[in-house]
């Protein structure tokens, strides 16, 4: 590693309440410095190279992966938040290589089928401490991803889990609730859970936000769920729309769209920074510690902003999110997901031979509680196609015969 104390510094000036990574708390293990790369840069890079990274590809943010090329992935939307977070971190002068690792890190612990899986598998975990795929991003960190033989996980910085863990804000851990990643860390780096996250983690908490509501809108427009004209009576939207089309007049619909689209994320951003400025001004912190003791999000829309982003929530809902071809993949998840779930922990040597020694390994052979959670890591840990053809395996009675 350099000599110069400065050569951690990033590229642009920082902000006070911007985290540096000199000042890194640490991670869980120690490990040497490196060479051309500060904390958050490695912590960035290790999440790019992982595993579950990679299995993002074929995870659905909305619709299965086979219903289109053109649909939103768990990684298109991973990459699009981590665009504009990093957008956002540059205009606040804070840490991108920070808020951007947060970003890339945030949807790891998504099952197959987006939502509706996440439901399931909850569900079938509810006799053996639940689920929740923000704690199961924090595991996948943590416990899950193997790639290093001095330990499991990442080993990523303390500022990087504590962003994972409460980049909306204060985070509430039971003994007996679904939060097993966090406490298990929290026996070996106190994350300071009643306190906000950094706000480089909010900034990445905000930005998917402004991400899935403008995509999820054009995704279900691509998907005919609703039209232009349904969206003229959506406030926010009703108002662009007119904007776009007094400005480019009578232009094809694709144009309308992604000139809709690209005109909300602008007034989405800009709304955020007018905030989030305001707000900076009043509290006046003077370090990182002064932004997680404010007891507040820093990082914020506006009153105003926030409303039209419920109504567009609420619209999204009730047009998108419960439509009935929606309503209908909800019937083959559950049985996918459940028809897994009861095979799997009924008799773990039906799993592949890697993650029966993970059963093993765990202790779960004899018990169902650890054996459970292996299951869950697993199924969890599928693509919406992989867990489509793991049933088939097992279920269909002929597909070893064709």
């Amino acid at each position: 590693m350099s000599s110069d104390p400065a050569y951690n510094y990033c590229a642009l000036p920082l902000a006070a309440y911007a985290c540096v990574p000199e000042n890194t708390r640490g991670r869980v293990y120690d490990e040497p410095t490196s060479e051309h790369r500060n904390a958050f840069q490695r912590d960035r890079d290790r999440i790019i190279h992982a595993s579950a990274f990679r299995r993002l590809k074929y995870k659905t943010q909305v619709f299965v992966y086979d219903e289109g090329d053109h649909y939103r992935t768990r990684l298109t939307h991973t990459l699009e938040v981590s665009q504009i977070t990093r957008s956002i971190a540059r205009e606040l002068m804070v840490n991108e290589d920070l808020a951007e690792g947060i970003a890339l890190a945030h949807d790891l612990g998504h099952t197959p089928f987006a939502h509706i899986g996440e439901d399931y598998l909850a569900i079938c975990m509810e006799p053996y401490g639940g689920f929740e795929h923000n704690d199961q991003s924090l595991r996948v960190l943590t416990t899950l991803e193997r790639k290093y033989p001095q330990w499991n996980g990442l080993n990523l910085t303390w500022e990087t889990l504590e962003g994972v863990v409460k980049h909306n804000g204060p985070h509430t851990v039971t003994p007996d609730g679904p939060q097993i990643a966090v406490r298990e860390l929290q026996k070996q780096m106190d994350l300071e859970l009643d306190s906000h996250a950094s706000i480089e983690a909010q900034v990445a908490a905000l930005s998917d936000d402004v991400a899935y509501n403008n995509h999820d809108v054009e995704d279900g427009l691509r998907a005919h769920l609703f039209t232009l004209k349904d969206l003229e009576d959506v406030p926010l939207l009703g108002r662009v729309l007119h904007d776009v089309r007094k400005e480019h007049g009578d232009i094809e619909e694709r144009y309308i769209v992604n000139e809709t689209i690209r005109t909300m994320i602008g007034s989405m951003v800009n709304d955020v920074l007018s905030e989030t400025g305001g707000r900076i001004r009043d509290v006046n912190p003077k370090s990182p510690e002064d932004v997680r003791a404010a007891g507040l999000q820093m990082v914020a829309f506006s009153d105003d902003m926030r409303k039209q982003v419920d109504e567009l929530r609420t619209f999204l809902f009730a047009r998108m999110y419960r439509h009935y071809t929606i309503e209908r993949l909800h019937l083959k998840v559950e049985k996918i997901i459940t028809d897994l779930f009861t095979a799997f922990t009924k008799n773990y040597k039906v799993l592949p031979d890697n993650w029966q020694a993970r059963v093993k390994e765990a202790g779960g052979v004899d018990d169902k509680q650890i054996r459970a959670r292996i299951v869950c890591d697993y199924i969890a840990g599928m693509t919406d196609r992989y867990a489509i053809r793991e049933h088939e395996r097992l279920f269909d009675l002929y597909w070893d015969l064709r």
